[in-house]
């Protein structure tokens, strides 16, 4: 119910004050109410500021969603990720969250759970909720890619790179990365090395099977086996007693957290680490210089990859010419789960 003082309609109902209500009382039509809490309103400014106030007594708040309809835009992007619960890529989503936020949008993840099947489907129905999609790490096919990159733009794609996907694609040099901790552990006197391979749909794993085959072929008194394991950490740690069997001196994981998840099993074997087997990690995960032994790694900048996919983000929605796609150079951090194998 409505009381009337005088011209004046005041609501004594509990629910929040409807757009008509901030028009009545600021004596001009819903329409423009609109476009001045949009922004949009070019007329004279005593007439915003009436509307302002007007909405400001009503403790008038606007319909978000209906205003994104209604503009067009929800100011979200969405982030689609493999596995939220790896420390890179919450690295990645920290930094590209808190770096849209200042142009004042939101970002909404979705963790397709390592499923290449699913991701497709995922990034479609994440793409309808919001304003784009940055594409992180994904383990969909080449042609899946192409297609999802085409039909979900504007889309930036971040760890993964391919000459047949239009957008900005931002990327880790993992061949070159890999084949440098397998030259370190060369140099310090390892001859048999195992490594623990990653997804079989990751094409960062891949990448860094032809880096360690680059290795290989300069490096023709290494013996390099091979092991199917995964990219989490129990999956390092399931796999510890079968890199004991291998016989190797020296272990490259996939990344950080098989690394940690193999220190963890070989010490409850009681390897020792680095004076029976020397560990190696991939990315240089926040806690990775903190365990026991630190871990040596190749270390990615993932904040940076945050920054740089916001940048080019930026540039997309407002119809702008992104900056240049970016093949990022791992760094070798060096640290105590490495040493030279016993005499």
């Amino acid at each position: 119910m409505a009381v009337r003082e005088g011209r004046t309609t005041v609501a004594s109902r509990s629910g929040a004050a409807t757009i008509a209500e901030v028009a009545q009382r600021a004596g001009v039509s819903p329409a423009t109410v609109s476009r001045v809490m949009n922004g949009r309103f070019v007329g004279e400014p005593q007439v915003a500021e009436r509307v302002r106030q007007a909405a400001a007594e009503l403790d008038y708040s606007p319909n978000h969603l209906a205003r994104s309809l209604a503009l067009g835009e929800t100011k979200a992007i969405a982030f689609l990720v493999p596995d939220l619960s790896n420390p890179a890529f919450q690295a990645v989503l920290s930094s590209l969250s808190k770096t849209a936020a200042k142009d004042g949008y939101r970002v909404l993840v979705v963790d397709s759970g390592e499923s290449p099947t699913e991701e497709p489907l995922l990034a479609a129905e994440a793409r309808r909720r919001c304003d784009a999609i940055v594409l992180c790490a994904p383990r969909m096919s080449e042609d899946d890619l192409v297609v999802a990159a085409d039909a979900l733009r504007p889309v930036v794609v971040i760890n993964r790179q391919t000459s047949r996907v239009s957008a900005p694609t931002l990327s880790i040099d993992y061949r070159s990365g890999v084949e440098s901790l397998a030259r370190h552990l060369y140099d310090l006197g390892h001859r048999h090395l195992v490594f623990l391979e990653g997804p079989e749909g990751s094409v960062s794993n891949r990448a860094r099977l032809l880096g360690l085959e680059d290795f290989e072929r300069s490096t023709p008194d290494v013996r390099l086996d091979r092991l199917p394991v995964g990219a989490g950490s129990e999956d390092g740690l399931l796999a510890a007693g079968d890199v004991i069997a291998t016989g190797a001196t020296a272990a490259l994981a996939f990344n950080d957290l098989v690394a940690v998840g193999l220190i963890g099993g070989l010490v409850e074997r009681g390897v020792r680490v680095p004076e029976d087997l020397s560990v190696t990690g991939f990315d240089d995960i926040p806690f990775a210089r903190y365990i026991s032994p630190p871990l040596t790694t190749a270390s990615v900048p993932h904040e940076e990859l945050g920054v740089q996919a916001w940048s080019r983000m930026r540039s997309l929605v407002r119809h702008e010419t992104p900056e240049h796609n970016v093949l990022f150079q791992p760094r070798l951090e060096l640290r105590k789960s490495t040493a030279a194998p016993r005499a």
